[in-house]
């Protein structure tokens, strides 16, 4: 079985196997997610964003893809449903790095990065761990976490809080506890909203007469009158039983009208001082002040 030359072939040559999948370098895997948007796979720059999961996206992309209302068909970015869902990072840049396409043979290094850490000049390129402020959008290594112990935020001096901190592009244990976490959130969230509602009604129901928890009308509600509305003519009937404005035809009320007239003027009051009644103008000196000359008499200015 040999060819023309009279070489004798090998059996790879004969027996052809399954192809085998063909693995990626770790370092390149890692130099993809941290240099392109995970929403549109182009090279990252500034403003740029991450989500709660700790995923790297061009704040103008996001932005976009949210006002076309096409950011929910993209698996990597559906969760994100406003800019409460995001933080944009304030980033250190790499005076090394030099952005563009690899020419002819040059060097191309996957592990330098355009960004790095402020504090220990590591460059962001997933070999080390990278950790997220959400309160005030640091970005730094957790190296530097570990070897600077201080209260509050290590770039800017902010407010620190453990719990708020992310891990930009973690690992899939990790970031399988984010979306719980998340999951959590909503669910406390959708909770508040809804207790919040039930006693907003309550409230309204008590304003308005009912119980909050039967619903049924008090008994402090007024019965239906004769006219055919609630309490309406007695309302009626109480008004004129009540109402002293008119002089009626009989001597005593129209008497003690007249008695309560006399005692309400604060000018024959003889328990009031002077002093006391110039203040109003019932008083004398009021009455002979002379007017103001009639273009500036009363301007209207209230």
């Amino acid at each position: 079985m040999g060819a023309d030359g009279g070489t004798i072939p090998k059996r790879c040559e004969l027996v052809k196997k399954k192809k085998k999948d063909e693995k990626l370098d770790k370092h390149v895997k890692n130099a993809t997610k941290w240099r392109n948007c995970q929403l549109t796979q182009l090279p990252l720059k500034k403003p740029v964003i991450a989500c709660r999961f700790g995923k790297l996206y061009n704040k103008e992309d996001v932005i976009n893809a949210i006002l076309s209302k096409t950011i929910s068909k993209s698996a990597a970015a559906s969760h994100i449903k406003g800019p409460k869902d995001f933080v944009e990072l304030k980033l250190t840049d790499n005076k090394d790095f030099k952005r563009g396409d690899v020419k002819g043979d040059d060097y191309n290094d996957v592990n330098q990065t355009e960004f790095l850490c402020p504090i220990t000049n590591v460059p962001m390129n997933g070999i080390h761990s990278f950790l997220v402020n959400w309160q005030c959008g640091c970005v730094y290594s957790e190296k530097a976490q570990q070897e600077v112990k201080s209260p509050n935020c290590h770039v800017c001096g902010g407010p620190y809080d453990a719990t708020k901190m992310v891990i930009l592009n973690p690992e899939p244990e990790q970031l399988e506890l984010y979306k719980l976490k998340w999951e959590a959130e909503k669910a406390e969230k959708a909770a508040a909203k809804k207790d919040k509602a039930k006693k907003t009604a309550e409230k309204m129901e008590a304003a308005a007469g009912y119980g909050s928890a039967s619903g049924e009308p008090s008994t402090s509600e007024a019965a239906p009158g004769p006219s055919g509305f609630n309490g309406v003519g007695k309302n009626i009937d109480l008004k004129k039983k009540l109402d002293f404005s008119k002089p009626t035809a009989s001597g005593p009320s129209s008497s003690k009208a007249e008695k309560r007239k006399a005692t309400s003027d604060i000018q024959s009051d003889p328990t009031k001082s002077d002093t006391y009644k110039k203040l109003f103008t019932t008083c004398e000196a009021a009455k002979n002040k002379p007017d103001g000359h009639w273009v500036t008499y009363n301007p209207l200015y209230y």
